[in-house]
């Protein structure tokens, strides 16, 4: 028991460390992605340059940068595998809903990030479609398409795509502490129910023995 509840513990700290990594690199990028969406105010044309200049470095990182980041989010799906193996009730509520959470993260960094990472790189935003938050197609739609995003649309589609990973990824460790609280409960009740029973088989075993002593 006491090494499955290690081999627990081991395997939270495998999500919550790559879900706190994350969390920790869209903030770092917060700066960057405030003015286009949460201000009234225009951005400025310079903003959106300096924005363009930092993912095109992002992604013209050495080959090792990535390469940790996929590991990353590798530790992370093995610690919901550890948890998932053999799962109690509380490991296939919380963590089930946590891994969803989890790989629709990885969906919105596949999907929307990495592409949008690829195009900024490249500088043509002509060539990119965009429906809803998915970059798909190509230059010269048919009619009744959506129409291909500017530089402008594309880098605030990247920060909502960073926005909603932030949420996904909040929701995650919110779960993961829900359950911690959860268990800490059931194991208060379990303890207070051991102890009344041990109280009273203590007063039935005292009430025995007054009982014996008055025989006698």
């Amino acid at each position: 028991m006491a090494l499955g509840n290690r081999s627990q513990s081991f395997a939270t700290f495998m999500i919550l460390c790559p879900t706190s990594f994350f969390l920790g690199i869209l903030f770092s990028l917060f700066p960057y992605d405030y003015p286009l969406l949460w201000t009234a105010t225009p951005t400025p044309q310079s903003h959106f340059t300096v924005l363009e200049t930092h993912l095109a470095l992002l992604h013209a990182s050495p080959p090792i940068i990535p390469r940790i980041l996929h590991i990353v989010i590798s530790v992370g799906l093995i610690g919901f595998f550890i948890k998932l193996y053999r799962p109690s009730e509380s490991n296939a509520l919380f963590d089930g809903a946590s891994l969803v959470l989890y790989m629709c993260g990885v969906i919105v960094y596949l999907a929307n990030i990495v592409k949008g990472l690829r195009v900024v790189s490249s500088g043509r935003y002509d060539q990119e479609l965009v429906e809803g938050e998915l970059a798909v197609g190509v230059k010269g739609v048919d009619a009744g398409q959506e129409a291909p995003l500017g530089r402008d649309d594309s880098l605030r589609v990247l920060a909502a795509s960073n926005t909603i990973l932030a949420l996904v990824l909040v929701g995650v460790l919110v779960l993961q502490a829900g359950q911690w609280y959860a268990e800490r409960k059931e194991g208060q009740e379990l303890e207070s129910i051991r102890k009344a029973e041990k109280e009273k088989g203590a007063r039935s075993g005292t009430q025995r023995t007054g009982s014996g002593k008055k025989k006698v």
